[in-house]
């Protein structure tokens, strides 16, 4: 809570102090710090954005939740509200809970520990079924195809957070690997063929390594049959989005498998009891779910609008949407919600800026700085008359300092000499 304060108070003294320059002496800075260390909804705020709404991915209900919720607390602050639209998207998707467990073999494996990225498909329901490896050469699919239906097939890499791509560009580069491996195996042979006649006399060759690409027989699998995929993920377990592949998504062409990232504990001891060819089976239950399209999604900007120079800003604030795998707290609910109780403190304190204060909530960063950039796009003319810029992305540590150049220096320590007062345990230092 005092993490918070502090960064709720800092963002009004930055945003507010540093237009006046009278930080030490101004009784509308003592009061929104009277107001912001008796009656701070900085809290109140996080605990809406992060257990009420939840992760927010641009797209999801979630998200145009969350910008309803931004919008209408800004008006009942009466502070103007601008919505800037920043794109659209083909396709939304919803998550929804999702769980999984083992069937025989490991007894020490009972609840699976996984997640799957944004914008993938969920099972049908409850879907169970036995456990492969995936094939690495032609010769191998052919030799398993039979067997393919129904299953959960392992996967080689590691999880980086994007699920395996099936694009074109993808699937290029899978039968270009297809084709080398196959060249491989057919040099692999003729070692075999060498070691077998020279076993007796101690003259052996090494095999030559296969070459790896995750799902490599990924189409023909999916034709095949199969459940889904699944890949060893490190911990804790990072699930992204389908960056390769959202844009060309249509209600008619959505992703055909699940693609399970699993804890790479889990996933090694399931790998060597497939290697062993023991029975067990892996269930499934995963309620992703799309929304159709078009959806377009906006940044939340809250203006208070200054006396004497409207048209000059200072910009505080944060990324908007988050990941849907947990509540998106420290990524980012704990950057925007001190700058909404901040713009909220300088309204209920009777604050009048001289310069406009723009609060930023910021759609599509996780995807790529897309508010923010849409917003510079759309906004060229008002970039010569920013005179700051504050955005928190840091998790919900307390601020200690601020590093500015050498011209400004003396004006931030005045801005800034207020903080200090507010908690000793956490002293405020400008470098």
């Amino acid at each position: 809570m005092r993490n918070i304060l502090t960064c709720a108070l800092l963002l009004v003294l930055f945003s507010f102090s540093t237009l006046t320059m009278q930080a030490q002496n101004d009784p509308v800075i003592d009061k929104i710090i009277e107001i912001g260390k008796t009656d701070n909804q900085t809290m109140h705020h996080l605990d809406i954005l992060t257990n009420r709404i939840g992760g927010r991915l641009i797209g999801s209900d979630n998200y145009e939740t969350a910008v309803a919720w931004a919008k209408s607390e800004f008006e009942k602050w009466g502070i103007e509200v601008i919505l800037h639209q920043t794109g659209e998207l083909p396709i939304g998707f919803n998550r929804g809970p999702w769980f999984g467990r083992m069937l025989g073999g490991d007894n020490n494996i009972t609840a699976l520990d996984f997640a799957t990225p944004s914008y993938t498909v969920g099972t049908k329901g409850v879907q169970r079924g036995h456990v492969l490896i995936e094939p690495k050469t032609q010769r191998e699919f052919d030799r398993m195809k039979g067997v393919l239906k129904g299953a959960w097939v392992l996967v080689s890499g590691t999880n980086t957070g994007f699920p395996i791509d099936y694009s074109s560009d993808a699937e290029a580069l899978r039968t270009f690997t297809i084709e080398q491996n196959a060249k491989i195996e057919i040099e692999n042979d003729e070692i075999r063929r060498y070691n077998w006649e020279n076993r007796k006399n101690g003259k052996q060759k090494e095999l030559l390594p296969l070459k790896e690409e995750p799902a490599l027989f990924y189409n023909q699998m999916v034709e095949a049959g199969i459940l889904g995929i699944i890949q060893s993920s490190p911990v804790p377990i990072t699930a992204l989005y389908d960056r390769k592949n959202i844009d060309s998504m249509t209600w008619d062409n959505l992703p055909k498998i699940p693609d399970i990232k699993l804890n790479e504990h889990q996933f090694a001891k399931i790998e060597q009891m497939a290697k062993e060819r023991q029975y067990f089976q892996l269930e499934f239950d995963i309620r992703n779910h799309f929304r159709m399209g078009p959806i377009p999604y906006y940044t939340v900007l809250g203006l208070i609008k200054g006396t004497e120079f409207p048209d000059e800003y200072v910009v505080m604030g944060g990324h908007l949407d988050a990941y849907d795998v947990a509540t998106g707290a420290a990524d980012n609910a704990a950057g925007v919600t001190p700058a909404m109780e901040a713009a909220r403190l300088i309204m209920a304190a009777g604050g009048k800026p001289k310069r406009s204060i723009l609060v930023s909530l910021w759609s599509g960063e996780e995807f790529g700085l897309l508010g923010s950039s849409a917003w510079l796009r759309d906004s060229a003319d008002k970039l010569d008359n920013i005179a700051a810029m504050f955005n928190r992305d840091g998790g919900p540590t307390v601020p200690t300092s601020v590093s500015v150049p050498q011209a400004m220096f003396a004006d931030f320590e005045r801005i800034c000499s207020p903080l200090n007062a507010i908690n000793p345990k956490f002293p405020f230092k400008v470098n």
